[in-house]
Formats: structure tokens, C-alpha cells, sequence
């Protein structure tokens, strides 16, 4: 009888152990709760915060006992609680910790909570989890730390996949880490979304597979960017750079001119159709430099002077739709003024004992300067602050040696400078 006396206290022992074990995992539980409920009035956070105090205190003593350490609940909340702690501190040196714990601590509540029955602790704690690593990420960008910001923000971007923001913090990190095959991974992914500033990240893509030499993905991404969004000037103009780099420019200009069929009152269409036989003109000037017999250079010299002219063609059509077009203003009056300033410095080349033919040339340089002025002086009337066309048309009334309006012009362009 004593022993059946004794066995039965024992068991009784046992058993109220057990339910005091389970009572600080319910407790944990509901203090928890209390704090989530509380923590988002200024009113209440010091109760709030007071009650994730209890919560650790009680799954602290839930995870130390091996009759509720092991279960799904008890590593869930102690995440959940964790996590919530790792954001609520701001210093580095003590957060880490607590975040560790929490990280470590919902992925063994995740590999045992086969029914799901702790999820939305699961998923809510990670969000906590998330926004600390935003915050962590933040800092070390603005430190200049961008592998740790990268894996920091990469964190955040695995916890909300879809996430725009996370999806961009993570590539920017790793472009500015160098780490260029995570950055055009994410910026992939990224243009794949509703992104709002997509266009800059087709700019920012194809600027990575440039620093990764490779060029055919960099002309393919530009182009993608520019089906979605055709007015955009910075993709336009580095699908024409990237096409002179590869010797592309005539696909670009067909192109171009397929989509003036379909458009033909496509002012932008024609500028940058204008602006492709520019720069085509302008990499002829670097050939020639390097061009070493006569021969050679007058036939870049001609292609140049004819890529010149399609070019002022291009950009005439745009202004007949638009008159007010100010880049095409600025652009038709360099193109205009190049060829003057060609025949000025040859005429100057002359020696003198040919001042027939210098007077010949110079009178020939003077038509083709007044040709391009009043494309310039419109350029300066549409935007009186652009440096570039007043320099356009100082370089005119230098070659006119109008000295006054040359240093008249000099001294708006060193205000401008100046601000």
C-alpha cells in the first residue's frame, strides 16, 4: 500500500513538472502575443516591451527543459521572441546574438513543424528577421561595406523574394561589390516585376555586363528596355553606343527606320537616328587620328563629312515636326558647325604664298559657319543655361572672329560654371 502510496506521488510529481514546464511555454506564448498587440502605440510600448521581457524569461526556461525543448512551439516562439528582440536593439554587439539565435531557432521550427501549425509565428518572425537585416544592410551600404550590405540585403530579399526593394538593395550591393554575377542575377529577376524604375535598371544591367565584357547581353538587355519603354533617352542613347562599339550602328539605324515606317511623325525617332550618324562621325575622328598615310585619312575625312550630313538630314526632319526640339537645335548646329571648323583649320594650314586659295577656303568655312547659326542661337534662346550650346556658339563666333560675342558668350558660360 505504501509503495502503490509512494509510486503515485511520484507520478504526481512528475506530471505537475511537466504541466509547469508546458505553463512557462504558455506563458512565453501569451506574453508574446500581449507584446504584438501592444507594441505599435507609443502609449502602450512600455508595457509591451515589459511583456517580450516575460516571454523571454519563460522560453528561456521552455527550451532548457527536455520534456518541451524539443517541440515545434517552443523553437517558434523563441524565434518569434528573439527576432522581435534582435530589432528592438540597436546596438550591433548585442543584436547579433539575439538575431542568431532567432535565425538558428526558426529553421529548426521549420524542419519539425511538419503540419504547419506554427507557421504564422514562423513567417511573422522572419519578417522581424528581415527588416533587421534591411537596417543592418542600410548601414554597411552608407559605410561603404558592400559585400556585408550584400549579404545583409540578400537575407532580407530571401525572407520576401518578390519584393522589389529587397530584390534592388541586393543587386545594387553587389554591383557596388564588384560581385557582378549577383547583381545582374538580381537585376534578372528584377525587370521581371512592376518595378517603377525599371528603365534605370535595363541602364544599370547593361552597364554590368559591359564591366563583364560582354557585350551581346549588354546590346540585348538595352534593346529589351527600350521595347518597354521607347522614349527613354539614356536607353536609346546606350543602344547606339554599345552598337558603334560592336560595328552594329547599321542595325540600329534599320531599326530606327522600321520604327519610322510605323511612326513616321516621330520626331525622337529621327533625332536619334541623327544622333546615330553623329556618333558614327565622331568615332571616324578617333580612326583618323591613328590613320598614318593621306590616302587614308581622306577617306575617313569624306565618310565622317557623310555621316555628318545624314546626320543634319535626321535631325531637319525632327524639327519640321517639332521647330522647338531643343536637342535637335543643339545637335543640327554641331553638325553643321564640324565641317566649318574642318575647312577653318585647313585654310589656317595653308602657307602664305597661297593666299588665293586661303581666301578661298576661308570664304568657303564662313558659309558653312553661317549655315549651323541659326540652329545654334535657337539652341541658346530654348535653353539659355545649357553650357553646351552656348560653347557651340562661342566656337561660331570664334570662327566668324566676332571677338566680342566670343567673350561675351565666354563669360555666361564661366557664370554657368560657376554656380
Amino acid at each position: 500500500m505504501k509503495i502503490k502510496l509512494l509510486m503515485a506521488g511520484l507520478l504526481g510529481l512528475v506530471s505537475a513538472t511537466t504541466f509547469a514546464q508546458k505553463g512557462e511555454l504558455s506563458t512565453a506564448k501569451s506574453e508574446y502575443d500581449n507584446y504584438e498587440g501592444l507594441r505599435g502605440s507609443k502609449a502602450t510600448l512600455a508595457v509591451a516591451t515589459k511583456s517580450l521581457g516575460t516571454a523571454k524569461t519563460s522560453i528561456d526556461k521552455a527550451a532548457a527543459n527536455e520534456k518541451t525543448a524539443n517541440l515545434p512551439q517552443t523553437f517558434a516562439l523563441k524565434g518569434a521572441i528573439y527576432a522581435a528582440l534582435a530589432v528592438q536593439d540597436t546596438v550591433a554587439a548585442t543584436s547579433l546574438p539575439l538575431f542568431t539565435t532567432a535565425d538558428e531557432s526558426l529553421k529548426k521550427a521549420k524542419e519539425l513543424d511538419a503540419k504547419g501549425e506554427n507557421k504564422q509565428v514562423i513567417d511573422n518572425a522572419y519578417l522581424n528577421l528581415a527588416q533587421y537585416q534591411l537596417t543592418k544592410g542600410v548601414a554597411e551600404y552608407g559605410a561603404q561595406k558592400y559585400d556585408q550590405a550584400y549579404r545583409s540585403f540578400d537575407y532580407y530579399r530571401t525572407v520576401l523574394p518578390e519584393d522589389t526593394n529587397a530584390i534592388y538593395y541586393t543587386g545594387l550591393a553587389a554591383a557596388n561589390a564588384k560581385n557582378y554575377a549577383a547583381a545582374i542575377t538580381n537585376y534578372n529577376k528584377l525587370v521581371t516585376t512592376k518595378y517603377s524604375k525599371n528603365a534605370g535598371v535595363y541602364m544599370d544591367l547593361s552597364s554590368l555586363y559591359l564591366a563583364n565584357k560582354d557585350t551581346t547581353n549588354a546590346l540585348k538587355s538595352v534593346s529589351e528596355g527600350i521595347t518597354k519603354y521607347p522614349s527613354n533617352t539614356d536607353l536609346r542613347k546606350r543602344e547606339i553606343e554599345i552598337s558603334l562599339q560592336t560595328g552594329k550602328e547599321k542595325e540600329v539605324i534599320q531599326k530606327i527606320q522600321a520604327a519610322l515606317t510605323a511612326d513616321p511623325k516621330n520626331k525622337t525617332l529621327y533625332y536619334y537616328a541623327g544622333l546615330t550618324y553623329s556618333q558614327t562621325a565622331e568615332a571616324i575622328i578617333k580612326e583618323q587620328a591613328k590613320a598614318k598615310d593621306a590616302a587614308a585619312k581622306n577617306t575617313l575625312q569624306q565618310q565622317k563629312v557623310d555621316n555628318y550630313t545624314k546626320a543634319a538630314d535626321m535631325y531637319k526632319k525632327a524639327l519640321e515636326i517639332d521647330p522647338n526640339y531643343f536637342e535637335a537645335n543643339l545637335n543640327l548646329g554641331y553638325v553643321i558647325l564640324n565641317p566649318a571648323i574642318d575647312a577653318y583649320n585647313a585654310a589656317n594650314k595653308l602657307p602664305a604664298n597661297k593666299q588665293k586659295e586661303y581666301d578661298a577656303a576661308i570664304n568657303k568655312a564662313n558659309a558653312q559657319f553661317d549655315l549651323a547659326k541659326p540652329y545654334l542661337v535657337k539652341a541658346t534662346e530654348l535653353n539659355p543655361k545649357s553650357i553646351d550650346a552656348l560653347t557651340n556658339l562661342r566656337t561660331y563666333y570664334l570662327g566668324k572672329k566676332d571677338n566680342v560675342n566670343a567673350e561675351a558668350t565666354k563669360k555666361k558660360i564661366d557664370a554657368l560654371n560657376g554656380q
